[in-house]
């Protein structure tokens, strides 16, 4: 069966997409036009990576302008279709043009500055570890993702995500508890900076959509803040990240793109990831480390003697 539906049919696909019997929903079209179809409070948590305006494939524009202009009028609905409680997760990187630098996150965060609905609980630096290297400024190796709640009464399982302590043995100095053991059984906070590889040609899941996606980073969130059944919608679903993490942890997903060959290659993933053949990285698989055997990670002859820099 499939779980695409167009904007022509919209009003039902809404409807099923709301009922708990129906695990997933993508629609091809506009995410301005779906917020403004779905009711007041009627999402758990909003996961996305809007178009970055900076002339890829799937965009018609490459000036920041047109990024504001737009969340201008998105924001507004966003926070309006959000539960009391759920979550807004916004996840940018950097605009670039002309060499010149603009953080996106600070367009969001100064959008959503004045807005006493939600408020900004944490800004998660996703370091991404690999990238285009630059000549004339340092090589970009992280984006944002921007956690709103709609309110001070929000779920947050830490449990759900801790990460192994880098010291379990350690103890308390001093106190009551002194020479106690001071960590969790079950781990510790993973703080707000997150390595998690970005998906690259040999990424085991790597789709033909340009700018995808872990679904481990989507996934975090959707353990920490959201629980069983609840729906999680991304308006910029591009390849289906979020929709596979979000099947993946039992939740219910609602997604849409403008573009129908990235709502194909969505659907194909979110199908398997209900049938349990998502092919994904674990969210809390450590980072590989390099095999000094392999011949990538000898360094060549030449290198050894290029110039050391001079010291000032």
């Amino acid at each position: 069966m499939s779980l695409v539906s167009s904007y022509k049919s919209t009003p039902a696909a809404i409807k099923s997409a709301t009922n708990t019997c129906r695990q997933a929903t993508l629609l091809t079209g506009d995410a301005l036009r779906l917020a403004k179809t779905l009711p007041d409070n009627s999402i758990d948590m909003i996961f996305s990576s809007p178009p970055y305006c900076m002339g890829k494939e799937y965009e018609s524009t490459n000036n920041v302008s047109d990024f504001l202009a737009q969340h201008q009028r998105l924001l507004p609905e966003l926070v309006r279709i959000l539960k009391p409680g759920g979550s807004l997760c916004w996840q940018t990187g950097n605009h670039v043009k002309d060499g010149v630098v603009t953080p996106l996150d600070s367009l969001i965060i100064s959008l959503l500055i004045s807005d006493e609905r939600v408020q900004l609980r944490n800004r998660v630096v996703w370091s991404v570890g690999h990238g285009l290297h630059c000549t004339n400024r340092f090589s970009g190796r992280h984006e944002t993702i921007l956690w709103y709640s709609k309110g001070n009464n929000y779920k947050f399982n830490l449990d759900a995500v801790r990460v192994p302590q880098k010291y379990p043995g350690k103890r308390h100095s001093k106190g009551p508890r002194k020479g106690e053991l001071s960590g969790n059984p079950l781990g510790k906070n993973p703080g707000d900076v997150w390595e998690i590889p970005n998906v690259k040609a040999h990424h085991i899941e790597k789709t033909a959509h340009p700018c995808q996606f872990p679904v481990a980073l989507p996934q975090k969130f959707i353990r920490a803040l959201t629980e069983q059944d609840d729906l999680i919608l991304d308006p910029f679903m591009g390849s289906g990240s979020t929709g596979v993490a979000a099947i993946i942890e039992g939740r219910r997903f609602l997604g849409s793109d403008i573009d129908p060959s990235y709502v194909a290659i969505a659907e194909e993933r979110v199908q398997s990831a209900l049938k349990g053949k998502a092919k994904v990285r674990a969210w809390n698989q450590a980072l590989a480390e390099p095999n000094p055997n392999e011949r990538v990670a000898r360094r060549p002859e030449h290198f050894f003697h290029a110039k050391e820099p001079q010291e000032i």
